[in-house]
């Protein structure tokens, strides 16, 4: 099941749901202010060599900066 990044449109709050992919779009609460969330692009994280680097947010790229 993948995990998806949502964003608070009254607070602000950034967090992760672990949801399946027919539900990534379904209403999400704030867990802070328990308003209505929106699913976000998430940015990627790559490890080289022990360390991790974001990547940005298209991750199919192939393009590490």
């Amino acid at each position: 099941m993948p995990i998806y990044e949502y964003k608070c449109e009254k607070c602000g709050n950034i967090f992760e749901e672990l949801r399946g992919l027919s539900h990534r779009d379904d209403p999400v609460e704030c867990p802070d202010c328990h308003s209505e969330a929106k699913r976000i692009v998430s940015q990627c994280a790559a490890s080289i060599g022990g360390s991790y680097s974001t990547v940005g947010s298209s991750c199919g790229s192939g393009g590490f900066s």
